[in-house]
């Protein structure tokens, strides 16, 4: 059964099944809506029911007080239709913002290489001969056989190559869906994906330097939007400070060298926190907000940063960009989380939302 959902202020009204998520039905549309966590648990996604009813699903009672409930609010990541529907949204308005529909791919398997001990590379052939249309920094829900689920993993591939999309998997201790994929998936294996999804991009139009900042399998998005940007031509100063603990974990080191050696605007600043001493290792130790502060002098002006890795490496790579004067409207890092991560969605350091 098909009902009517209208998105206020827009006035645009599109068609959601029983069943389907109003976040969901929204971005198949190509409308987005907030969100971060999917879980029910952070409140980013918090929508105003104007009219008709929806069931609230698995929303916690934390992120949606009962009170709210009253109120007709609800979290558009767990609720549901009961019938035709309107809402009302914060609609991001974003010049560099490409609002794409998302869509479910098949594929397969095509190639798996261990880029480090703990990460895998993963590419993925699509079916579909256009392949997946996305922006560089947009991630995808894989599928994940036996009653694992679905998997948010980030592109690490350039849009221009969105008929066959690479992924870069850490393996997380316990991790059912990171296990499967490090220890069972093989090269043949059928799949399916969904995408593009989340709306971090590198905001173009403002025509200033930027600066990478990247942890562990975070190096994800930034090398998917650091190779689109060189590929277009873009002119202003490009920096990748990317961080790892030890040598054999720096993955794709010789490729960022050769992209260093062939743009002039582009600079690599690899960091490693746990190199044995005595090693040959000849570049920065240390951890990447250190690295950031010494390459830049610890004055971070007129950039725009995009930061990707663990939440430690998050904040204090925050607390470091701030205190070299460079604020909150400059300072952009991924929102799609795990629901342990749910708590996280924001630094602190940020105003509240």
């Amino acid at each position: 059964m098909s009902y009517e959902l209208t998105i206020e202020p827009l006035g645009q009204t599109i068609p959601i099944e029983e069943g389907q998520t109003i976040l969901d039905a929204a971005l198949r549309a190509g409308v987005y809506l907030p969100h971060a966590c999917c879980h029910g648990l952070c409140a980013t996604c918090k929508v105003q029911v104007v009219d008709g009813e929806v069931d609230h699903g698995e929303a916690s009672s934390f992120a949606l007080m009962d009170f709210e409930r009253d109120e007709q609010k609800t979290l558009a990541c767990c609720a549901t239709a009961q019938g035709d529907i309107v809402i009302e949204a914060e609609i991001e308005e974003d010049p560099d913002a490409e609002n794409l529909p998302v869509r479910d791919f098949a594929g397969t398997v095509s190639r798996i290489e261990t880029l480090t001990p703990t990460i895998k590379g993963i590419w993925i052939k699509l079916d579909d001969a256009e392949g997946m249309r996305f922006q560089a920094g947009q991630y995808i829900n894989l599928e994940l056989p036996d009653g694992i689920g679905t998997r948010a993993f980030s592109v690490a591939s350039a849009p221009s190559e969105s008929g066959e999309i690479e992924l870069n998997i850490r393996i997380v201790p316990g991790g059912q869906g990171t296990r499967y994929v490090h220890e069972t998936m093989r090269v043949g294996e059928r799949t399916k994906i969904s995408g593009p999804y989340g709306r971090f991009f590198v905001k173009k139009s403002a025509d200033v330097p930027v600066i990478f900042m990247a942890g562990g399998s975070g190096l994800s998005s930034p090398r998917s939007m650091i190779l689109d940007l060189l590929a277009e031509g873009f002119e202003r100063p490009i920096t990748l400070v990317y961080g790892q603990r030890t040598r054999e974990e720096l993955y794709y080191h010789d490729e960022f060298l050769a992209l260093a050696e062939r743009h002039k605007n582009f600079r690599y600043v690899p960091a490693l926190s746990h190199e044995p001493e005595g090693s040959d290792w000849q570049g920065f130790r240390g951890f990447v907000h250190d690295a950031a502060k010494n390459h830049f002098d610890n004055d971070f002006r007129a950039h725009k940063a995009y930061l990707c890795g663990p939440p430690l490496m998050i904040e204090a790579c925050i607390g470091t960009l701030m205190r070299g004067r460079l604020f909150e409207r400059d300072i952009y890092t991924e929102k799609f989380i795990s629901a342990a991560d749910a708590q996280q969605v924001r630094s602190p350091l940020f105003k509240a939302i």
